[in-house]
C-alpha cells in the first residue's frame, strides 16, 4: 500500500517551473496517445489527429497500387479496366466510413461531424481549453492500481451492486462513486473504516461488501433507521454509530481514545470516507490533526459548483496545467463554456463561474461550507495559500475517473470535459457489456462528481 505507485496522473506537467505550467495551461490540447487494449492506464479518447493522417496516407497508397496496377494492363479489356476501377472506390469508401462508424451521444453535437460519424478529438479540444486541474502531490507519488486493476474491479462489483439494498438512492451515491468506495476500500483493505455521513446507510453498505469483517464507525445527524420507516435503509450490526441523539462530528470526537477502543495502533490502517458537504481543507486539517493519512471525499465539486470548498477548487490554480480561469467574455474558454452548457446540466457558463470583480476561485469567490450555509469570500492570496498548505502535506492525489463514456451511459449531467479519461471509453461497448454496465439503469451514472482519494502525511521541515 505504501509503495512507489506505477500509475502517473494523465495531466501531471513535466516541468516544474512555473512559467512553463503557466505556458501549457494556455496551449495545451489535453491529448493522449490512443487507447490500445484494456491494460493501458487510463488516457484520453482514441481518434487523435495522427490517426486520421495515418489512414489518409494508407487510403493514398491503395489508390497509388491500383494505378499502378490499371497501367500495367491498359492494354486489356475497357470492362476490366473498369470493373477494377468500381472495386476499389468501393473497398475504399467502406474503409473510410467504417472507422468512423461507433455508438456516439445524442446529447452532444459537438462529439459528431454529421449522423453517425463520430469524431472522438472533439471533447478533447474542448478539454483543452477548459482543462481539469489536479493536486500535486509532495513527491510525485501515484496510486498503484492501473486500469485493468479497474476493469477487473468493475467486473466483480457490477453484480454486487444489483443486489443493492436501496435502489432509488435519490441524493445518496450512484454507481460510479459507489464502485470507487468499493474499489479504494478493497484495495486498501483497512483495519477500520469511518464514514462522515452516512444518509439512509448505503456508504455503510458498500463498505460492508469491500471488507466483510472489518468494523465500520459512522457518524450521521440522523440515523439511518429513521429511513426505515419510511422505505429501504441500511444499517450494519458490526458498525458504531454516532448518529441521531448520539451524534458527534467528525472534529469534535477524540479520536485517540476511540482508537484506542477499537485496537487500533497504527492510523495509516484506517480509511475516512466524508460524505458530509463540508470544507474539505477543513476536514484534512481535522483528519490530519488525528493522524489519519487516508481519505476519501465523495462531493469532489468542480470550480463553481456544490455547496462546500472542495478539493478541485483549492487545487484549480493558474500555475497547475489545466488550473485557472479568465472572466473575459470574449475568450475561448468563455465561448466554449457557453456552448457545452447547452448540452450538460452541471456545465458552468462565465456568468455562473464568475462573481464580483471577476472572483472565479472557489464558487464566485467563496469558500462554501455546512451545505452552503456559511458561506465566505476569500481572496485569490488566500485562495492560493491553501493550496500550498494542500501540496505540503499531500502524498497522493487520485480522482476516480466516470465509469464510462457519456455514449454509453447516456448520462447528461457532468461535463466531460472536465473530467478525466473514463475507464471504458466511447465506443467500447463490447467491453460495457460484457462488465455488465449495460444491466443498470442510466439514472444510475448521474451522479458523478469527481471523487477523489488522498494519501496525506505532515509537512516536510
Amino acid at each position: 500500500m505504501n509503495n512507489i505507485a506505477t500509475l502517473r496522473h494523465p495531466h501531471s506537467p513535466r516541468s516544474p517551473s512555473a512559467a512553463t505550467a503557466m505556458l501549457d495551461r494556455v496551449v495545451s490540447s489535453r491529448r493522449a496517445a490512443p487507447h490500445a487494449t484494456d491494460s493501458d492506464a487510463v488516457a484520453s479518447s482514441p481518434g487523435s489527429a495522427s490517426e486520421d493522417d495515418e489512414s489518409k496516407t494508407k487510403r493514398q497508397h491503395i489508390s497509388l497500387l491500383a494505378s499502378n496496377y490499371l497501367s500495367r494492363i491498359g492494354h486489356g479489356s475497357s470492362c476490366l479496366i473498369v470493373c477494377i476501377v468500381g472495386f476499389f472506390v468501393v473497398v475504399s469508401l467502406v474503409f473510410h466510413y467504417s472507422r468512423s462508424l461507433v455508438c456516439i451521444s445524442p446529447y452532444d453535437p459537438l462529439s459528431r461531424i454529421g449522423p453517425g460519424l463520430y469524431r472522438p478529438d472533439a471533447i478533447e479540444s474542448d478539454f483543452g481549453y477548459l482543462g481539469v486541474p489536479w493536486c500535486r502531490s509532495k513527491h510525485g507519488k501515484m496510486v498503484e492500481w492501473t486500469s485493468k486493476d479497474l476493469i477487473n474491479g468493475l467486473e466483480e462489483f457490477v453484480p454486487i451492486y444489483e443486489t443493492r439494498p436501496i435502489k432509488n438512492n435519490m441524493y445518496g451515491m450512484g454507481f460510479d462513486h459507489s464502485f470507487g468506495l468499493w474499489f479504494i476500500a478493497r484495495w486498501l483493505k483497512p483495519d477500520l473504516m469511518i464514514e462522515s455521513g452516512a444518509f439512509k446507510g448505503h456508504s455503510t453498505w458498500v463498505l460492508r461488501q469491500a471488507m466483510p469483517d472489518k468494523p465500520i464507525i459512522s457518524l450521521s445527524p440522523r440515523h439511518p433507521a429513521k429511513y426505515l420507516q419510511k422505505g429501504p435503509a441500511y444499517v450494519d450490526e458490526n458498525c458504531t454509530y454516532f448518529a441521531g441523539k448520539d451524534f458527534v462530528d467528525f472534529g469534535s470526537i477524540d479520536w485517540g481514545t476511540v482508537m484506542k477502543k477499537h485496537g487500533i495502533t497504527n492510523l495509516s490502517r484506517v480509511l475516512i470516507f466524508f460524505d458530509d458537504h463540508q470544507n474539505e481543507l477543513k476536514r484534512l486539517k481535522q483528519a490530519l490533526k488525528a493522524g489519519f493519512r487516508h481519505l476519501v471525499f465523495e462531493d469532489n465539486y468542480d470550480t463553481g459548483t456544490g455547496d462546500h470548498y472542495s478539493l478541485r477548487q483549492i487545487c484549480d490554480q493558474s500555475y497547475i496545467r489545466g488550473g485557472g480561469h479568465s472572466c473575459f467574455r470574449d475568450s475561448d474558454e468563455a465561448r466554449i463554456r457557453a456552448r457545452r452548457k447547452k448540452f450538460w446540466e452541471k456545465a458552468v457558463d462565465i456568468d455562473e463561474l464568475c462573481g464580483p470583480d471577476e472572483t472565479w476561485w472557489g464558487v464566485r469567490g467563496e469558500m462554501r461550507d455546512n451545505f452552503n450555509h456559511s458561506n465566505k469570500p476569500i481572496s485569490y492570496v488566500e485562495h492560493f495559500q491553501n493550496s500550498r498548505f494542500v501540496e505540503s502535506i499531500l502524498d497522493i492525489y487520485w480522482e476516480l475517473p466516470p465509469v464510462a463514456g457519456p455514449s454509453l451511459t447516456h448520462q447528461t449531467r457532468y461535463d466531460p470535459g472536465r473530467a478525466p479519461s473514463p475507464i471504458v471509453e466511447d465506443g467500447r461497448f463490447g467491453l460495457f457489456q460484457r462488465l455488465g454496465l449495460g444491466r443498470l439503469e442510466t439514472s444510475v451514472f448521474n451522479g458523478y462528481t469527481q471523487m477523489v482519494y488522498l494519501q496525506i502525511s505532515e509537512q516536510e521541515s
